[in-house]
């Protein structure tokens, strides 16, 4: 690449998220001298996150520029990449809405942002503009790679390939690193010594291999210590470093049934599945520590710290930057100076992963390079994993048929294949949920649902 690179983030106006992001990109020699095109809809926002960005090339006398846009294709024009990062809706009206209404059913969620009901409900609402995006970079932008970062991922991801298969795409999930610091941790080992294979899909993908390199250079299996850990007892309390409220109960007893242990936080996967939150069974809630309603909890104490870090970030000249653990920058780095590395991708399954169907979504290793993401295929995944992965991918691909084919009934019948929302719910009242669900969102669904149908 022989310019400076045009980096374009679109949400821009999450500034503490922006930050991170850009902030991994300055500390690259390699991106010093890119442009920085911030897009959001809030103007106020907006200038919050180019005043950070701006003390951030200052204080590292890197040689960038930034731009601010309301116009999203402007900020398009001309991009090499395309950082995708935002909220359809907002924790109010939308987040309140995909958690209220399904507790008058009796049906409870912890997050809600990737599949049951709170996710399909966030998928119709998030992947129209997403696809607005997608028209936008085919116009003025059309060889740009976009860096996904929003929920729900497989959905979006799924439904960007089916109608915009020409645009370059991968989405990006923090849950494989950040999950391995956590094994890590609780095996007591460092991070560095950590050898792992994983693939499955985002949210519900598994270590398949899980080593630590010795002295000798060997390396030994981590398993039979993993499951030793868990026997014990001993999982520490607060070894989750998503979040100290829910220990990573759910992920253990799921590795000692189905003998591997997933990427995705107990708080998360205790809703892909039928097993753990029932009503009428505290018990459960109880002992695998699961908070219900979580997700609404986290968004109003990150809104909280967001204006207050935004604010600080407002007051000195200089900014402090430290390296996060996102991926962007690294898969930037790689293309524009074909200094090889492998990240964990969310791609289309063309021949990825063959026990599952093809063009869904799929979480593997990615080589990338000058040539873009080349994502590699896994082989070996035992039989009772991609059984389970079958479960949450027949959801994601109704929502997706939904969305690509604008027919109502199939969002009534991810609903009902839903694990959680199954195991809770009869047909009517999985109908009259999604009845008072489209209704209560309104403007923020696509046209065709604005008129409440009921499943054939």
């Amino acid at each position: 690449m022989s310019n400076p690179a045009k980096i374009t983030f679109v949400g821009a106006g999450s500034t503490v998220f922006a930050k991170n992001i850009i902030g991994d990109c300055l500390l690259r020699p390699a991106l010093t001298h890119a442009h920085f095109a911030l897009m959001d809809i809030d103007p106020e926002r907006l200038r919050e996150s180019e005043i950070v960005i701006s003390k951030m090339i200052s204080s590292l006398g890197a040689k960038a520029t930034v731009s601010c846009h309301q116009d999203q294709r402007e900020a398009l024009e001309g991009s090499d990449f395309v950082v995708v990062a935002f909220q359809i809706g907002g924790y109010e009206p939308c987040t309140v809405t995909d958690f209220e209404v399904p507790k008058s059913y009796g049906l409870r969620q912890t997050i809600g942002d990737t599949l049951g009901i709170g996710g399909i409900m966030r998928g119709l609402r998030t992947v129209p503009h997403l696809w607005g995006i997608c028209e936008d970079m085919r116009a003025v932008c059309p060889d740009a790679l976009m860096l996904q970062y929003v929920n729900p991922m497989a959905i979006n991801t799924w439904a960007i390939s089916e109608k915009y298969p020409d645009i370059r795409q991968v989405g990006l999930c923090h849950s494989v690193p950040l999950t391995a610091a956590e094994l890590a941790e609780d095996l007591e080992i460092d991070t560095s010594r950590l050898r792992y294979k994983v693939g499955g899909i985002n949210h519900m993908a598994f270590y398949l291999h899980l080593h630590e390199v010795l002295d000798d250079g060997s390396t030994r299996d981590l398993y039979p210590k993993l499951k030793k850990l868990h026997a014990s007892g001993a999982i520490p309390k607060t070894d989750n470093l998503w979040n100290p409220r829910c220990p990573n109960y759910v992920r253990y007893e799921v590795m000692q049934k189905l003998g591997y242990f997933v990427t995705e936080s107990s708080e998360h996967f205790a809703e892909y599945v039928p097993w753990f939150i029932k009503s009428g069974r505290k018990d459960l809630i109880d002992r695998f520590s699961i908070p219900l309603d979580e997700y609404p909890k986290r968004c109003v104490e990150q809104v909280a710290d967001w204006k207050e870090q935004a604010k600080a970030f407002l007051g000195p000249d200089s900014i402090e930057v430290k390296a996060s653990p996102e991926y962007a920058s690294e898969i930037i780095n790689a293309i524009v100076t074909n200094t090889p590395t492998t990240i964990y991708g969310n791609v289309p399954n063309h021949g990825l992963i063959d026990a599952l169907p093809k063009g869904c979504a799929v979480e593997v290793p990615c080589l990338i390079d000058s040539n873009g993401v080349q994502p590699t295929r896994v082989e070996g995944i035992p039989p009772q994993l991609t059984a389970l992965m079958r479960t949450n991918v027949s959801v994601q691909e109704l929502t997706v048929r939904a969305l690509v084919d604008e027919v109502p009934e199939h969002v009534y019948h991810a609903a009902m294949l839903d694990p959680h929302t199954a195991a809770e719910l009869d047909l009517d009242q999985i109908c009259g949920l999604v009845d008072d669900l489209i209704r209560a969102h309104g403007h923020w669904l696509p046209s065709w649902l604005a008129t409440n149908r009921q499943a054939a």
